[in-house]
């Protein structure tokens, strides 16, 4: 999957997945093992991309959260793995956090 000219993601089956490791796969729609998450260039593409994700299924487990130098918002896939999109503007972010 093509996230940018840079970023690619490659989406596998959970037969597939398994040949890659001895560990046991969860199921994410149980328990969480990562969250994928991904810079956007505005608030706006933030929310595009979440409304292209939940146009071809996926879910959205919480409402968007606006810091004011920073917005996020996030959705579980159809698999249950949630990947979170940022807009984040550094030179807004207040001191005690740079």
């Amino acid at each position: 999957m093509v996230i940018s000219d840079t970023i690619y993601v490659m989406l596998l089956t959970r037969s597939f997945f398994q040949t890659f490791t001895e560990k046991e796969i969860i199921d994410a729609h149980k328990a969480i093992e990562t969250s994928i998450a991904i810079s956007a260039e505005s608030k706006d593409a933030v929310n595009e991309m979440i409304d292209k994700a939940v146009a071809a299924g996926a879910t959205v487990p919480n409402p968007a959260t606006d810091y004011g130098f920073m917005y996020q918002h996030g959705f579980d896939d159809l698999d249950g793995h949630h990947w979170e999109y940022v807009w984040m503007d550094p030179n807004g972010m207040p001191e005690q956090l740079g």
